[in-house]
């Protein structure tokens, strides 16, 4: 899948791009807006980017995961090399401890994230200063065909890049929890 980031000044230019989008196929959990204005996107029935997904958490999570295992490894490396796990303990305590220090170095990674505003928005921040709102939209190869024509109807739309978007299979899978919400 891709990302296509759209930046607009108009939230209700911005709600008929989404119902075009829904109406022609493309899921709800495949659009969102990101604005400052949280507020004005509700009232306008904008699927908006929830406050989990506006920080750096998962990101950060994973830098304190890539330093967390090797320091884990170095736990497990040295306490066999120094002959410790000979001991009557066991390799119990050891790998106890890098268990330990890799989920300390994911939940600090993780902390340092939520402070920092998400690495995938830092440079559309300015545009969102300045009461502007970004449209983003995720589509597989087979849908961007479809995005283009709509997008094509809206020249107030300014095209503000592509990026990775969110697996396949996470968007997927968000449309069938969202429609066996609805089903209950």
């Amino acid at each position: 899948m891709n990302r296509h980031y759209y930046i607009s000044n108009s939230l209700d230019d911005l709600e008929v791009v989404e119902n075009e989008l829904e109406a022609s196929g493309i899921n709800t959990e495949q659009i969102h807006v990101l604005s400052d204005m949280d507020a004005d996107v509700e009232d306008h029935h904008l699927h908006d980017v929830n406050s989990f997904m506006k920080q750096d958490v998962v990101h950060s999570s994973e830098i304190g995961a890539f330093i967390g295992v090797p320091l884990a490894a170095l736990v497990l490396g040295g306490a066999y090399l120094l002959g410790w796990t000979e001991s009557a303990a066991g390799w119990v305590p050891f790998v106890f401890l890098a268990i330990v220090i890799l989920g300390f170095c994911i939940w600090e990674g993780g902390f340092f994230g939520i402070q920092v505003p998400n690495a995938h928005f830092t440079q559309l921040k300015s545009k969102l200063k300045d009461g502007e709102h970004i449209l983003f939209v995720d589509v597989d190869p087979a849908q961007q065909p479809i995005l283009d024509r709509i997008i094509t109807h809206h020249p107030r739309l300014r095209d503000a890049g592509t990026g990775a978007a969110a697996p396949h299979w996470i968007v997927s899978w968000l449309h069938r929890w969202h429609q066996f919400k609805r089903a209950i």
